[in-house]
């Protein structure tokens, strides 16, 4: 008996078998997308079971069914195409554009310190003394630029 009359042996179940296998090797390696692959398997493995189709046509399936999933999945999990509801959300300083804060320490030859909650942020802007209200209207990294607020 011969490794490939005893796999044969099996039929359909060699593809749920793969399937099984692909979908375990997906859960316990990181980074490699194996689920696509075991649902052709899956696939084809129905599909011997429904129809009964011959081996070369069960690897010609499996090889069209996985490059559909593969490239199916590529087209609709695209990465930046989600638009998140909180963009500002990791750019603390711009969630601050357009809010008025209190000067802390005042504002000399365009830099000093304005209290945003508890915390002091550096502040680029015209000069203003302290305890002066500024509107944030742009941010460089950690810096809030401001101008003065109307009264």
């Amino acid at each position: 008996m011969t490794l490939v009359s005893f796999f044969s042996g099996f039929g359909a179940w060699n593809w749920l078998i793969l399937a099984l296998v692909l979908y375990a090797l997906e859960a316990f390696v990181p980074g490699v997308n194996m689920v696509w692959f075991g649902t052709a398997a899956l696939v084809v493995g129905l599909l011997v079971f429904g129809t009964g189709i011959t081996w070369p046509w069960q690897l010609i399936a499996f090889a069209v069914i996985s490059i559909v999933t593969a490239f199916a999945v590529r087209r609709f999990a695209r990465s930046g195409t989600h638009v998140s509801d909180l963009p500002d959300l990791n750019v603390r300083g711009a969630q601050y554009i357009g809010r008025e804060f209190v000067v802390a320490e005042p504002i000399m030859g365009g830099r000093g310190r304005v209290k945003v909650g508890d915390t002091l942020w550096q502040a680029e802007g015209e000069d203003a003394p302290e305890g002066a209200r500024v509107r944030v209207t742009g941010v460089d990294n950690t810096v809030l630029k401001v101008v003065r607020a109307s009264a």
